[in-house]
C-alpha cells in the first residue's frame, strides 16, 4: 500500500462567489466566537488578494493578516473597513 499524502484545507481556495462567501461568512457569526469571524474574514480577504483588500481598506497587508487571524483581534473600524473592500455588509436582525 502507497503512502496517502494530505493537503492543509485551505477554505480560501473555495470562495469563488458572492454566495459563498455570504454563506461562509454566515457560518462564522454564528459560532459567536470572535476568532472565528476574523479568520473567516482573513479568508476571504486571501481568496480575493489579500494585497489589493488591504489596500482598498486604507490597511497594510501585514495589518490584515495581523488582524484577521484566528487570534487577532481587530477593532470594529478594521472589520467595517476589510468588509467594505470585501463588498460584503453587516446587517441586524432580532434573534
Amino acid at each position: 500500500m502507497g503512502k496517502t499524502t494530505l493537503t492543509a484545507f485551505d477554505p480560501a481556495n473555495y470562495l469563488e462567489t458572492a454566495e459563498d462567501v455570504a454563506v461562509y461568512l454566515e457560518a462564522a457569526f454564528e459560532e459567536d466566537d470572535p476568532g472565528a469571524i476574523a479568520s473567516a474574514l482573513g479568508d476571504i480577504a486571501r481568496s480575493k488578494g489579500a494585497t489589493d483588500i488591504a489596500r482598498r481598506a486604507g490597511l497594510s497587508r501585514d495589518a490584515i493578516y495581523k488582524a484577521l487571524s484566528r487570534d487577532g483581534n481587530p477593532n470594529l473600524s478594521t472589520l467595517l473597513s476589510v468588509m467594505r473592500a470585501l463588498d460584503v455588509k453587516l446587517t441586524v436582525k432580532a434573534a
